[in-house]
């Protein structure tokens, strides 16, 4: 009896430290090595790929130094779709992203879309997954590594329909917040989010996505995806989604912030969409709860000393949101105030944003 109760002493002492699992995030660059994958006039969408996932690698690491941040590649080599999914599998991955570039025969397609698992409308999208399937033929002995399934067969997408995806729901909320950041701050043409049949999504056991960043048989679209400018924007774009998106799971989790000594409902990101949920009210709050809004900056799993780089020398109030920091510039019942404020620093925080809630 008394060793009994002396592992289960020990069990409940290691809890905190399995429950201290570091977020991960595996990158994957989708093609690569001897698959240059979608080509246009003067660039592959290998390079393109790579670029992107390199750029908000860094960019995570920079803002978040405590999420492990893994890649199925990061240089030009070619990466088995199996292996991808096996990557993320493996390092027990919270998120992944799949990089892509698009492509099609009608040259004057353009613009952004995000694709989650499913059979929805399947055969839609069903050229866009042969396509990005047909990576496999590429391995030696590819029926035998993917039990016979061929990647030009429609009859071979039926066991899709077969699976259920237990990380959907998670899957479309990150793959909503992808399409809202590139459409409503970089000005993107928006494709929407997709349902398709990809192999890479069916096999990786998390929320994921697979994110094509525009078209490089459009020679405008190519042209602006190879500028100086535009891969930094972009991972901005998709580091920013990410934060949005962790900020909805704590809400949805009922993690609890703490102001001042004061707890209260966690705050969800409403990124400027009046579609956003409110908090839920303290209980024995006045009937009408009061709206406030706030200028966020930026996000760190640590506090952040005054003087620190990232605040650029602003004065910020913090809150701290399940396992994060949030920084406020201001925060104020008046919006006009908030993006009065937002338009002043908006030369030193180009991708800060409004969000409100209500208590």
């Amino acid at each position: 009896m008394r060793k009994t109760l002396t592992i289960l002493w020990m069990l409940l002492c290691c809890l905190p430290m399995m429950a201290a699992k570091s977020y991960t995030v595996v990158l994957d660059a989708g093609h690569g090595g001897k698959d240059p994958g979608a080509v246009g006039r003067f660039s592959q969408e290998k390079d393109l790929n790579l670029s992107l996932v390199l750029k908000v690698g860094a960019l995570l690491k920079e803002q978040y130094p405590d999420i492990n941040v893994v890649y199925t590649r990061s240089t030009d080599v070619f990466i088995p779709l199996q292996t991808r999914a096996d990557i993320a599998n493996k390092n027990n991955a919270d998120l992944f992203i799949s990089i892509h570039t698009n492509a099609s025969e009608n040259k004057n397609s353009k613009g952004v879309e995000t694709f989650i698992l499913g059979t929805e409308k399947a055969e839609k999208n069903l050229d866009v997954a042969m396509r990005e399937n047909a990576v496999m033929k590429l391995e030696a002995d590819y029926k035998t590594t993917y039990h016979g399934f061929d990647p030009n067969s429609i009859d071979s997408y039926i066991m899709f329909e077969l699976m259920q995806n237990n990380f959907m729901d998670q899957s479309l909320q990150f793959a909503s917040q992808v399409q809202k950041h590139f459409v409503g701050y970089l000005n993107r043409s928006d494709r929407g989010v997709q349902q398709a049949s990809f192999w890479v999504l069916l096999k990786t056991a998390c929320p994921a996505i697979l994110f094509e960043m525009g078209f490089i048989s459009n020679a405008e679209e190519e042209k602006f995806l190879n500028a100086d400018t535009t891969m930094d924007m972009m991972a901005t774009a998709l580091v920013n989604a990410f934060a949005a998106y962790t900020h909805r799971q704590e809400v949805r989790k009922g993690e609890r912030l703490e102001v001042n000594g004061l707890e209260k409902p966690a705050a969800p990101d409403s990124v400027g969409h009046p579609d956003t949920p409110s908090a839920p009210t303290i209980p024995n709050t006045p009937a009408k709860p009061v709206t406030y809004y706030a200028l966020q900056i930026c996000a760190s799993r640590a506090p952040l000393e005054a003087s620190d780089p990232k605040l650029k020398g602003i004065a910020c109030e913090s809150r701290k949101v399940g396992d994060w920091y949030k920084y406020y510039a201001i925060i104020d019942t008046d919006r006009n105030k908030v993006a009065e404020k937002q338009k002043e620093l908006k030369t030193l925080f180009p991708d800060c944003w409004i969000t409100k809630w209500s208590e």
